[in-house]
């Protein structure tokens, strides 16, 4: 690398080692058969913030508007999207491809918990394994006519995150963050390797924002003083949601039945998706 080295090889003649090649060089073509409009993935700095959770939301918000939705469950050793739904049943291969198992509202799910005979069984594979099983997510499912694809990411800036951002058209990404104090930086470890790749930032959703008083309406900060609202400032980022600790949100996970949930928390992020086919 030069010692000038802007990091914008887009720009620069020399042919150093750490020269970035062009992101579409990585690009997977999907199955065959697949016909999918647009791709977002929902990610996060760290786990436990919901991304699940909104992934979901965002899937089924879209489903009640008329487009055809599917989630690409890309956390293999943490996989949560089928259970939100209620799906018991396996995925199914044919001679074309695998067909991904859909919910009783239609919406498209692939997951590492539709191939495994159990639900628990634990998928101990190391990083290049698992980010080679979501590639196949995309290149050996058959996602026939899909509007909005919904990538469940796993935490972090790891492999399947990159994997992610290079083998799939993706085109815009939600982060999602929890109100505690340690969450600026972990936002912007986000926000810094969505720009690093090219892949817009659609905005930001705070799961856990705040528990409302069931007697009073009383809004309760469980976690303190969310300073979401800053983070979105100084990146200039949109704040799409912010949804609240809500019991009737968390049973319906639980119980599979997110698809029945009704609820406006998530109507900004949905109309922030609609925008890039509208």
């Amino acid at each position: 690398m030069s010692e000038n080295c802007s990091h914008d090889c887009s720009s620069c003649s020399e042919n150093c080692s750490s020269r970035k090649q062009n992101p579409a060089d990585f690009l997977e073509a999907p199955h065959p058969m697949s016909h999918i409009k647009k791709v977002i993935g929902i990610v996060s700095g760290k786990g436990g913030v919901g991304k699940s959770l909104v992934t979901s939301m965002l899937a089924v918000a879209q489903k009640k508007k008329g487009y055809r939705s599917a989630i690409l469950d890309a956390d293999i050793t943490g996989p949560s999207i089928p259970k939100a739904f209620g799906i018991t049943s396996k995925a199914v291969g044919t001679e074309d491809g695998i067909l991904p198992t859909r919910t009783k509202t239609g919406i498209d799910i692939m997951s590492i918990n539709l191939l495994l005979e159990n639900d628990t069984d634990p998928v101990v594979w190391r990083g290049p394994v698992i980010a080679g099983t979501v590639k196949q997510f995309w290149t050996d499912v058959i996602w026939d006519d899909v509007d909005f694809m919904f990538v469940d990411m796993p935490p972090g800036t790891g492999d399947v995150p990159l994997t992610v951002f290079q083998s799939l058209p993706v085109d815009g990404i939600i982060i999602v963050a929890s109100p505690q104090e340690l969450v600026s930086m972990i936002v912007e470890k986000a926000v810094k390797m969505a720009k690093m790749m090219n892949i817009p930032i659609l905005g930001l959703v705070e799961n856990m924002s705040y528990l409302k008083c069931p007697d009073c309406g009383k809004e309760i900060k469980v976690f303190g003083d969310s300073h979401i609202e800053d983070i979105a400032k100084e990146h200039s980022l949109p704040l799409l949601a912010r949804i609240p600790i809500d019991p009737a949100l968390a049973s319906a996970c639980d119980a599979g039945n997110i698809e029945d949930f009704e609820g406006d928390y998530i109507d900004a992020a949905a109309s922030a998706v609609d925008a890039l086919i509208k």
